[in-house]
């Protein structure tokens, strides 16, 4: 391990010893990195881990496609709710 990344890592550590989990999810940003993990893990098993196109410009017309369907899935999948009063 480089020292650099092994001084960050003593540092997450004592900032949770310090206060809480949570406090270091929030201080680190960790639960936006964790969401952005999910969806590039949702986007390689349901699209798949390649790019199918050669040249950069159709890459990425296919990966807005293929995220727009992505959305598109999600958008179906989620409930709708509505507060009753």
């Amino acid at each position: 391990m480089r020292p650099c990344a092994r001084a960050e890592r003593d540092r997450h550590i004592r900032l949770i010893t310090g206060k809480d989990r949570m406090a270091w999810q929030k201080a680190t940003g960790y639960g936006r990195r964790s969401l952005a993990e999910a969806a590039v893990g949702r986007y390689k098993g349901i699209i798949g881990p390649k790019l199918r196109a050669r040249v950069l410009a159709a890459q990425q017309g296919e990966a807005a496609m293929a995220v727009e369907v992505l959305n598109r899935m999600v958008r179906a999948a989620k409930p709708m709710s509505i507060r009753v009063a």
